[in-house]
């Protein structure tokens, strides 16, 4: 394969902090890499000095000449006043570039200069680009191309962003976090796009699941330094494992040699006299290399909730709706002890409503929420913190306590419960305005958990956090002692700690199904399956229909033995049915299934024993 781009001996550093050291490493045609490391590693920093927008320390990036790069940022820069659609013609790319060219040749009436130009917009395929666009921002569920993208959502201007990096047909793309506040059926859409696109790919990205599907290398962050896997994430976990016990086991084997090399270098200079040069610069490299370990410091999340009652909260005919948009309507629920909610849908069905409601920041419209009275929220927004960015990390914390007691054995200071959530004495004197994305999510979720709360609600708790402190947040949950409702796009983050899903539907109808969201995909999968071949079933049906009132009516007569088949049919069909029925009442309960593969077989078997028992006997009713 072609070589793309070479990275060589590339090193960047932040003062006296280096994020990462002498890296070098190649991306050829078609491969699609994903970046993997802890927050604050470098991961973003690499991505915008490969794309130009940042400078290293010293180092090399080298792209072939002449290929097309396209480049997603983390959160997407426009022009003041752009709408949608002129975000996509006033963009920065080859193909807006190349319009605008065309449109300053027929102003200047220069015949040569028009020439060229026409010879670009068909190079580029420019021809018909803005109906090009229209056409992805409506799959992409952006429909009023005429608002201003400042006032649009954040996850509204990230699938702008996304449609113009599409469109300029790149040869390779680089993605910074591209499932950050996307819905979950938009990141499946660009899921599958880029697993059938042959574009080279780099791209920097938490959602496991979204890695597993479409990387066939992956390249860790680590120690400074670079690590490449060639596979999969499945694979990169399983083989990352295998180099830290290595890794480990080498180090063993260093410090054993080091301490016997500490003895001779200890000896005085006369005993070491005439020695080999070798063996102390040997015994200097041991030593650096004994210093070497892996970065294993990870976030201790061991903080206990507070005692909750049986009486959490029910929702008593709730409907709220902003203008024509419904939001709730006549919703009402009662939520259980130790329940673990997730919550999915599509942006702007309200989502995040929902939970303010709860929570009193929004007010209903009609109905109540009646709240437990030992009940203490702990609520992790998606807006982030709301410190004063001029303080700096320890003072926002000592503003809220002076001791945090996370059980009742364990008691912390603001800079002993900080360093937990990996803020080591230097960084708790930064700024809040100069931290990280993660950075800022990690002190967003100690100053949620400080409070010891026994009901949390994370909004987007997924977005910005590395792969390695989700899965710390997932095992901590999935223990927690307390309730949980979580949103998230993050499909892998779902799957490990819900017990149950609301899906909002839109239009205030919200769907309670009882399982994981990969089997709520599942069961969704099936309902379309079983709708399109009953579709396909009702057309034969009525095609049988009419064929048999065009036979000969004399000889359509019934036998014997027909008719004794048409009464058992008779029989058994409302058997089915009833059967049938009570499978729909309880999918539609919302109650905890145990076998609910298991029913939902017996369901599809159920409706074509139906179908193909309606039909014998419509067929033998058309007899006299």
């Amino acid at each position: 394969m072609a070589s793309f781009l070479q990275i060589d001996n590339l090193t960047k550093s932040y003062g006296d902090r280096i994020l990462f050291e002498d890296i070098s490493f190649g991306v050829s045609e078609g491969d699609k890499i994903g970046i993997i490391a802890k927050n604050g590693s470098g991961k973003s920093t690499l991505l915008r000095i490969i794309g130009g927008m940042e400078s290293a320390d010293s180092g090399e990036v080298v792209f072939r000449k002449g290929l097309r790069v396209g480049f997603l940022e983390q959160t997407p820069v426009f022009k003041p006043g752009d709408t949608a659609l002129d975000a996509c013609m006033n963009g920065c790319g080859t193909v807006p570039g190349v319009i605008a060219e065309y449109e300053k040749a027929l102003l200047a009436g220069d015949a040569d200069r028009l020439n060229a130009a026409i010879h670009e917009m068909d190079c580029c395929n420019a021809w018909n680009y803005e109906e090009r666009f229209k056409q992805l921002l409506t799959q992409l569920d952006i429909k009023q191309l005429d608002i201003p993208v400042s006032k649009m959502s954040g996850g509204q201007q990230k699938r702008i962003a996304l449609a113009r990096v599409i469109l300029e047909s790149p040869d390779m793309v680089i993605l910074d976090e591209p499932t950050n506040h996307l819905d979950i059926e938009v990141i499946e859409w660009l899921e599958g796009y880029l697993t059938r696109s042959r574009v080279t790919l780099l791209m920097v990205t938490h959602d496991r699941y979204f890695l597993d599907r479409i990387c066939n290398r992956i390249i860790e962050i680590d120690n400074k330094g670079i690590y490449s896997y060639d596979g999969n994430y499945d694979y990169y976990i399983r083989r990352r494992q295998e180099r830290i016990d290595a890794m480990s086991n080498e180090l063993d084997r260093v410090r054993n040699r080091l301490r016997k090399e500490q003895e001779w270098m200890r000896r005085q200079p006369q005993a070491r006299a005439g020695k080999a040069k070798y063996r102390i610069d040997a015994f200097y490299d041991l030593k650096k290399r004994s210093e070497m370990k892996p970065d294993d410091d990870t976030v201790k999340l061991d903080v206990e909730s507070s005692y909750i009652g049986s009486k959490i909260f029910e929702a008593d005919g709730v409907s709220k709706r902003f203008g024509d948009k419904v939001i709730l309507d006549e919703f009402s629920y009662t939520f259980a002890r130790y329940e673990k909610l997730g919550i999915i849908g599509r942006n702007g069905t309200g989502k995040s409503t929902f939970i303010k409601m709860l929570l009193g920041m929004v007010p209903a419209d009609k109905g109540k929420w009646d709240i437990g009275e030992t009940v203490r929220f702990g609520y992790y927004s998606q807006e982030g913190i709301a410190f004063d960015n001029g303080k700096k990390v320890i003072d926002a914390i000592s503003d809220i306590a002076e001791e945090i007691t996370v059980n009742d054995k364990l008691h912390f200071s603001p800079m002993q419960f900080l360093k937990r959530f990996l803020f080591s004495p230097a960084d708790q004197q930064k700024y809040i305005h100069t931290l990280s994305g993660g950075e800022k999510c990690r002190l967003h979720l100690a100053t949620v958990l400080m409070r010891s709360p026994n009901f949390l609600i994370l909004d987007e708790p997924t977005n910005d956090l590395d792969i390695v402190t989700l899965g710390i947040l997932e095992e901590y949950l999935r223990e927690f002692d307390g309730c949980l409702i979580v949103v998230s796009h993050d499909r892998f983050f779902l799957d490990s700690i819900v017990d149950h899903i609301f899906v909002f539907e839109g239009d205030g109808k919200i769907k309670d199904f009882p399982g994981s969201y990969t089997q709520w995909r599942e069961w969704r999968e099936e309902q379309r399956l079983l709708q399109e071949a009953g579709e396909d079933r009702e057309k034969k049906r009525k095609q049988a229909e009419k064929a048999h009132r065009n036979e000969n009516r004399n000889s359509n007569r019934m036998t014997f033995r027909e008719r004794k088949e048409f009464e058992s049919l008779t029989e058994e069909l409302e058997r089915l049915n009833a059967e049938k029925k009570e499978l729909d009442t309880l999918f539609n309960s919302g109650e905890e299934i145990a076998d609910i593969a298991g029913k939902s077989a017996r369901y599809s078997e159920l409706c074509t024993l139906i179908d193909e028992k309606e039909f014998r006997w419509l067929e033998l009713s058309e007899k006299e």
